[in-house]
């Protein structure tokens, strides 16, 4: 009996299906967000073969940690936590442009020194795969090239090869024959997923996948697929700036705190090693409204600078606008200084930045942003050698926040004088020379140093 066809919907969110359009998901709640694919219908009357499984008890499986390979680029083995499990499959996203394809042939450049690599590209051709490498200088011959879309192909070549390491670029691009929808589609990226991850853990392969990011900044195609794959990195940062923060989203070998800072230029991306010093170029000298503050990403303090303009609104409504950090948590820390402190805000427009167009949103900034507002306001510049950090609650506390030994470390490394820390973690620093530590107990206090 032929093969029939039919109609199904499938979320493009969650990957829910359904035998009718729905305008809103029962798995997921999102609207408007099924599409309608062709699937096959025709039943499989083969004999399955059914093998035993094989039950192991947990304290007789043994691991290594020492199975990780080393990529030679340390920003991504800190994000990956150490480097690249065997058999894992990771997922690489990123607005267009950003440097996905870049970094990932950069990888390749350095482990086909010592391991097979096999790279396949469903975007670009041969010649514009070597003109990409020709920037970045010398390749090893154990690196493969195949620019190839069906995924049933590929799979035969992986299978014969064996690489160590395999490449996809991108999922968006491959079509199982199998399914009857377009290359792209909800169905066809659920199932190109599937075939590789059965590859990297039947073959112990290690495969990485570049995903297509929708405009929302999310991976394109169903939201099943980062459940599917071990690791899911992004790619952050305007593509049009020079620098580039890889962050883990979702990693099942190591933390997903950690990020990689690199630095766009001809030769490709260039690790940042020194993020801090990178993010404090160019800060203003004896400008009002300047502040140094230290965050945590993972196990990595960075020093930012927290820029804040206030000024007189010229309308009855003033405006608030916040870029770098959470918009709300802007307002909080203005509503806690008109409240405890007595700064009339309200008939000022404030406009609060992190310089360097980094995003941060951790709580150890407060107390930066409600000391840079506070200079603009009373136009009074702060001491260049001074940093601050402390998360601050609505009664203007300044409470603790965790690592402080490594801010402050960090803070004296770059040539910081001063240290501006919440009064509880004073003992945690007692013990660090080369650099003055004050404690506040509240904003007032932080205030009188202004």
């Amino acid at each position: 009996m032929a093969k029939g066809k039919k109609s199904v919907f499938f979320c493009q969110n969650c990957g829910h299906e359904e035998n009718k359009w729905l305008g809103q998901c029962p798995a997921c709640r999102e609207w408007n967000s099924f599409v309608e694919e062709k699937v096959s219908t025709g039943k499989n009357t083969a004999v399955k073969s059914i093998r035993e499984a094989e039950v192991v008890a947990l304290t007789e499986v043994s691991t290594d940690d020492n199975t990780r390979v080393e990529t030679g680029i340390q920003e991504l083995d800190r994000v990956l936590g150490g480097g690249i499990v065997p058999g894992s499959l990771v997922l690489v996203g990123g607005d267009p442009g950003i440097g996905k394809s870049t970094l990932l042939l950069q990888v390749c450049q350095r482990l086909a020194a010592q391991k097979s690599v096999l790279y396949i590209s469903g975007e670009e051709s041969l010649a514009q795969i070597k003109l990409r490498a020709n920037r970045m200088g010398e390749f090893s011959k154990n690196l493969l090239l195949l620019c190839e879309t069906n995924l049933d192909t590929i799979r035969n070549v992986i299978e014969n090869r064996k690489p160590d390491l395999v490449i996809i670029d991108s999922i968006q691009t491959m079509y199982n024959e199998e399914v009857g929808s377009a290359p792209g589609s909800v169905s066809q990226v659920r199932e190109s997923t599937n075939v590789l991850m059965q590859l990297a853990k039947g073959l112990g392969i290690s495969i990485f996948i570049v995903g297509h990011v929708t405009k929302e900044g999310t991976v394109a195609g169903p939201r099943v697929l980062e459940h599917m794959v071990d690791t899911v990195l992004y790619f952050e940062g305007d593509r049009h700036a020079s620098y580039r923060i890889l962050r883990g989203v979702k990693n099942r070998f190591g933390s997903t705190n950690e990020i990689g800072v690199f630095e766009m230029r001809q030769s490709g991306l260039v690790e940042v090693e020194n993020p801090s010093e990178y993010m404090l170029s160019g800060k203003p000298e004896n400008a009002s409204g300047s502040v140094v503050a230290c965050s945590m990403e993972g196990t990595r303090p960075i020093l930012i600078e927290i820029q804040a303009l206030v000024c007189e609104s010229n309308f009855g409504m003033p405006r608030r606008t916040a870029t770098g950090t959470d918009y709300n948590r802007v307002n909080l820390l203005m509503a806690v200084l008109e409240k405890r402190i007595g700064l009339r805000l309200s008939n000022y427009d404030a406009y609060v930045n992190i310089a360097g167009g980094i995003r941060m949103n951790e709580p150890a900034i407060d107390l930066g942003i409600v000391m840079a507002i506070a200079s603009s306001y009373k136009n009074r510049p702060i001491d260049e050698e001074t940093i601050v950090f402390g998360e601050v609650g609505l009664s203007g506390e300044v409470r603790a926040v965790n690592m402080p030994e490594q801010r402050v470390n960090e803070a004296k490394k770059l040539g910081f004088k001063r240290c501006v820390i919440p009064k509880v973690s004073m003992e945690t620093v007692k013990n660090i020379k080369g650099i003055e530590v004050l404690g506040v107990k509240n904003i007032s206090e932080a205030m009188n140093l202004i």
